[in-house]
């Protein structure tokens, strides 16, 4: 009886070997296909992917006018000079809405811009915050209308040059001109107040 059970062991072995292999090749051939999607998938993403420097150009732009606004606010609270009060009006007015159009902007980049100023603009924000009278009028001026304004047409100007992503490079050629225009009116400004002794 021992005898007859080895042959029809071996050959259940034999029948089930090729099985085996076909199965094994099969994992394989799904585990290959698996890692191609995988790698391609991998290889999209960065491919869409914002450039680095169009990044740092969308989180430094939205930190800009986070402090456009958030100083002008402060001006507005603060300064008694008709001029002074329409340049901070439309400081908010502008930078709100360049901020809205950055946001979504950066929403189709799947990038999350910062919703306050950058820390060295908080620091400047903090001296105004402790200025009053004509003395807040003149640095607030200074410091935002025409120093900050000088930046930010400096940043804009070379993403609208250099900007990888055709969107960002858009974006920042058609806000550039309405930048430079504040930076004349805050310079005008500042020579009248600057007359004023």
């Amino acid at each position: 009886m021992a005898s007859t059970f080895r042959p029809q062991f071996r050959m259940q072995s034999a029948k089930l070997a090729p099985r085996r292999s076909g199965t094994l090749i099969r994992v394989l051939g799904v585990t290959a296909v698996s890692v191609a999607g995988l790698a391609l998938m991998i290889g999209h993403a960065r491919a869409d992917e914002l450039p680095r420097a169009d990044k740092s150009f969308i989180n430094s732009a939205a930190e800009a006018g986070n402090a456009e606004i958030k100083a002008s606010k402060i001006a507005l609270e603060k300064t008694t000079n008709p001029d002074v009060k329409s340049f901070a009006t439309l400081m908010v007015d502008e930078h709100t809405t360049v901020g809205d159009d950055l946001k979504k902007l950066a929403a189709t980049k799947n990038v999350e811009p910062p919703t306050e100023p950058s820390v060295a603009q908080r620091a400047k924000i903090a001296i105004l915050e402790k200025l009053d009278g004509a003395t807040f009028d003149k640095q607030y001026i200074s410091m935002i209308g025409v120093s900050a304004h000088k930046d930010t047409v400096k940043l804009f100007s070379k993403h609208a040059a250099e900007a990888k992503d055709p969107d960002v490079k858009d974006f920042a050629a058609k806000t550039l001109p309405n930048l430079q225009h504040h930076l004349d009116m805050a310079n005008a400004l500042k020579a009248k107040l600057d007359a004023k002794k």
